[in-house]
């Protein structure tokens, strides 16, 4: 399974439907979700502009104001849709993969204030104890974990204090990325870079699945998608090892 998370920046422009679309096909991805799609509503030829597959089902949120949106589109064969919730920051999917695997796929979209954020965090620790099921939370989350997470930075603050608090309390794992750094930039010319986008997954799901998470340049969006993707190499046997104590 390949999972596409994008903050996309707006698709009303038919280049900004055309390019997802190719990612979606070049990658063979099965799920995707966008961040900031600055759409008031979605309609079904609407999803079908970005989608290349028939087959699929959606879930999105309107746009507050002329900023925001979110969007949630998936193969019908991969994913199936028992229970949602939703606000203006986030997408909560609950279903089952491959029809026997439980699962909450969390489409976030964080705001940048960082009171609004707090708030947010503290939503989504609340809402964890009502679905119960493995949680994989994906998205732009406007913040950084670390001072290393963003170019030229020498200090902590109160935000990312914040961020670091809700992932331990959530007890999910922060993936690592290849083939990139950072996930964002403010211009062409790259003066300030930090990685913002980031998929968080429960440990177990580590134990049953080898999951890496790659970065792609940018294109028509300020951000970097990302894709997490199953590792099918087969390692061989794991080595036994003990220690001789």
């Amino acid at each position: 399974m390949k999972i596409l998370s994008w903050n996309i920046r707006g698709l009303g422009r038919p280049e900004n439907r055309r390019r997802p679309k190719e990612v979606i096909k070049e990658r063979k991805v099965d799920m995707v979700l966008l961040q900031e799609t600055k759409k008031a509503n979605s309609s079904d030829q609407f999803v079908m502009s970005i989608w290349p597959h028939d087959l699929v089902d959606s879930m999105y949120v309107d746009t507050d104001g002329s900023s925001g949106g979110l969007l949630c589109v998936w193969k019908l064969e991969v994913f199936s849709l028992v229970d949602c919730c939703c606000n203006k920051s986030f997408v909560i999917l609950s279903g089952t993969l491959f029809s026997s695997l439980d699962c909450v796929i969390v489409n976030v979209y964080a705001p940048n204030d960082v009171l609004a954020r707090r708030r947010l965090w503290v939503s989504l620790l609340n809402l964890k104890v009502t679905f119960l099921k493995p949680w994989c939370i994906r998205g732009d989350f406007n913040e950084i974990k670390s001072i290393d997470e963003r170019k030229d930075y020498v200090r902590r603050d109160r935000g990312m204090e914040d961020f670091c608090n809700f992932v331990s309390s959530l007890k999910m794992i922060d993936l690592p990325m290849l083939g990139r750094k950072f996930t964002w930039c403010n211009s062409m010319e790259g003066e300030r870079w930090s990685r913002l986008d980031r998929f968080l997954v429960e440990p177990e799901r580590l134990e049953w699945f080898r999951y890496k998470l790659w970065g792609f340049p940018r294109s028509i969006s300020d951000h970097c998608p990302i894709i997490l993707t199953k590792d099918v190499r087969n390692w061989g046997p794991k080595p036994f090892r003990f220690i001789n104590a």
